[in-house]
């Protein structure tokens, strides 16, 4: 048994000898609270099974993407979109010789924190913690979240992820976040190609959803630079005459190659220009390495700028994003009243500060239960 273990262990380490001397190695990883090391799994591998197991990621699936969760079965909640941006960066991070797993783990946490109803439970929940002089951010309540929050150990709160992961978090960055790690300092590579992922995967699956509900079609996307040249290419490919359903499925698959493709070519140029050889180099850097090219990022910003106004401005998300904001208010002041209604573990955990307690309960709720929550308690 001790040369199988001692086998596993040489064979984890030759795997990690591969990768790209600025890529992050398990065997340096560090966690907050020691653990012995597992001959079987490196610690990213680790971290990854403990995310995707932990109660908060489970919750996911009954959580706003765009679409409120259950509306269809065939539009996104919160778990596959998380499911497309850990599939991207898997991609990415293997084709820059990067560790995979590293990247799966952030991505598989990087939206735990999100609250039911999606940006607009978010904006609701932040206007009731101002009102204390506090606020709500969902890249700070995922790190709550696997640090605090989840359990199931008896050495420690939360999940005990590596260092590199909580930084991940910590420095998570779109459009659409606003993370409270203030700092000139750039995480690893692997939480970097995460952010990047994260935009990829919602431009990805946001326009489908959009041509799925009808809120837009193919001519009024078509007008999209970057959209139109993806419907050309997948024409040239499959032929003229293809039906609708087949014709934007093709231009998507096509929209996420273009993307995934510039923004790997783009990220070796990034690299090999400021001549970074190792991960101390990365942290060193002044600015991000993974990136689309010029061209690639000012289209990828008229797509984003058309789905802003056309999808998440449109009359229908605007009236869901409404009524998921009044969910939100009314949980949070019906708590404030009702302080001993709030689970005693959020009490504990939060030391009987109520804005704090009410916000991570209300925060890990679904769709669904804030919803039956909220008619129970009128």
């Amino acid at each position: 048994m001790k040369h199988q273990d001692e086998f596993r262990s040489a064979k984890q380490l030759l795997l990690e000898e591969n990768l790209a001397p600025y890529a992050s190695k398990s065997k340096f990883a560090h966690r907050q609270y020691p653990e012995p090391l597992d001959v079987n799994r490196p610690a990213f591998k680790i971290d990854c099974h403990r995310i995707r197991n932990c109660n908060t990621s489970l919750r996911l699936r009954g959580k706003t993407q765009v679409l409120p969760a259950g509306i269809g079965d065939h539009y996104r909640t919160r778990a596959s979109h998380t499911d497309s941006v850990v599939t991207a960066a898997r991609d990415i991070a293997e084709r820059l010789g990067l560790n995979s797993y590293l990247a799966e783990a952030i991505a598989l946490a990087h939206d735990l924190g999100h609250t039911p109803f999606g940006h607009a439970g978010e904006d609701a929940l932040n206007d009731c913690m101002k009102k204390f002089g506090k606020s709500f951010e969902h890249n700070e309540q995922s790190l709550r979240a696997v640090t605090v929050l989840e359990g199931g150990y008896p050495n420690f709160r939360g999940l005990n992820l590596t260092i590199e992961v909580l930084d991940g978090l910590k420095k998570h960055m779109t459009p659409w976040d606003n993370p409270g790690c203030k700092t000139i300092s750039y995480p690893t590579l692997e939480a970097q190609v995460v952010n990047m992922a994260d935009q990829i995967a919602y431009i990805y699956h946001d326009s489908l959803d959009g041509l799925r509900r009808g809120v837009f079609d193919l001519r009024k996307i078509s007008e999209i630079p970057l959209f139109a040249r993806v419907i050309s290419r997948a024409k040239e490919k499959y032929g003229e005459n293809l039906e609708s359903d087949v014709l934007i499925s093709r231009s998507l698959s096509a929209l996420h190659g273009i993307l995934v493709e510039d923004l790997v070519s783009q990220t070796q140029k990034n690299l090999s220009g400021a001549n970074i050889k190792s991960l101390e180099d990365v942290y060193k850097h002044s600015k991000p390495l993974v990136t689309f090219s010029d061209v690639i990022a000012g289209e990828v910003g008229e797509l984003n700028d058309f789905l802003h106004d056309v999808f998440y401005k449109s009359d229908e998300v605007r009236a869901l994003n409404i009524h998921g904001k009044k969910i939100i208010k009314s949980l949070f002041d019906y708590y404030l009243a009702h302080f001993d209604e709030v689970p005693k573990k959020f009490r504990e955990i939060a030391e009987n500060d109520k804005p704090t307690s009410i916000k991570d309960f209300i925060a890990g709720m679904t769709d669904f239960y804030a919803e039956n929550e909220a008619n129970h308690r009128r």
